[in-house]
């Protein structure tokens, strides 16, 4: 049994191995992506992880024991730098690895291993949260339109309302204008008389 043998061997010597994936972890670093065969990118996550943990923490020893590993110091400070920032809501899985297909000369299955970024899981979540938002905002929207069309209808009958209303005015002005007049017609007529 296989007792405490983490790791992959990728028949190469201990100090081989080690200087291959301090120079990946560096080239992931620096560029965020690289493509490499499966098995490498499956052992190169394990490096990124332990380097990202180190830069969250951020302390003075933190950063000598990445300059240990990573040998560009530009690199190291941009990854102190941007891991409180980019990777601070996290705790782990700071790596995707994606599977290309086969290399052409000797068919070895290629896979690409970018960082991953906490905004764009954010991005998505706030593309979910939207559309649950948005079908509400629809629904508003219809009760708006159904709001406005009867206070459109209700505008429209207003002025009839108001143009009858002024008329049934005018009708009942005519009729106490009328006995006015017959008693103004009565009254002038009666001074004359007199």
């Amino acid at each position: 049994m296989r007792h405490q043998k983490a790791g992959l061997k990728l028949n190469r010597t201990s100090s081989h191995r080690e200087a291959m994936f301090r120079n990946m972890v560096t080239s992931l670093f620096k560029h965020e992506r690289i493509r490499t065969t499966d098995t490498k990118a499956k052992g190169l996550r394990r490096w990124a992880d332990h380097l990202i943990t180190l830069a969250k923490r951020g302390d003075l020893h933190a950063r000598r024991q990445a300059l240990s590993i990573v040998r560009e110091k530009a690199v190291v400070y941009k990854l102190f730098d941007e891991a409180a920032e980019r990777f601070g809501a996290v705790s782990g899985g700071y790596t995707r690895i994606i599977k290309i297909g086969r290399r052409p000369g000797d068919s070895a299955p290629i896979s690409m291993i970018e960082l991953i970024t906490t905004e764009k899981s954010k991005k998505k979540k706030a593309k979910k949260a939207p559309a649950a938002k948005k079908k509400v905002a629809e629904d508003k929207a219809v009760v708006a339109k159904k709001e406005d069309k009867s206070e459109q209808k209700k505008a429209k009958k207003a002025p009839a309302a108001k143009k009858k209303a002024a008329e049934d005015k005018a009708a009942v002005d005519k009729k106490e204008d009328k006995p006015e007049k017959k008693k103004a017609k009565k009254a002038s007529t009666t001074k004359i008389e007199d």
